[in-house]
């Protein structure tokens, strides 16, 4: 019989994840913004809160990355 080879080793979704925190931070900011214009400050204030927190997991993507993490 032949001999199956190894499976690939499994692979993180990092680009992926890099992909969607960019498009959330612009999407949160953008609307943030329309919403601001539009007096619902509050509900802005918490689209910026969500759009800072993709920021700091898109820096976090990035330096994984650069650390040479699979992705």
């Amino acid at each position: 019989m032949d001999e199956l080879p190894p499976p690939a080793p499994p692979r993180s979704a990092l680009t992926l994840r890099l992909w969607l925190a960019g498009f959330g931070v612009l999407l949160n900011a953008g609307v943030a913004v329309l919403l601001w214009r539009a007096d619902y400050r509050g509900l802005a204030v918490f689209l910026v809160l969500i759009a800072v927190g993709l920021v700091v997991d898109f820096a976090w993507v990035v330096h994984r990355k650069r650390r040479g993490d699979p992705g």
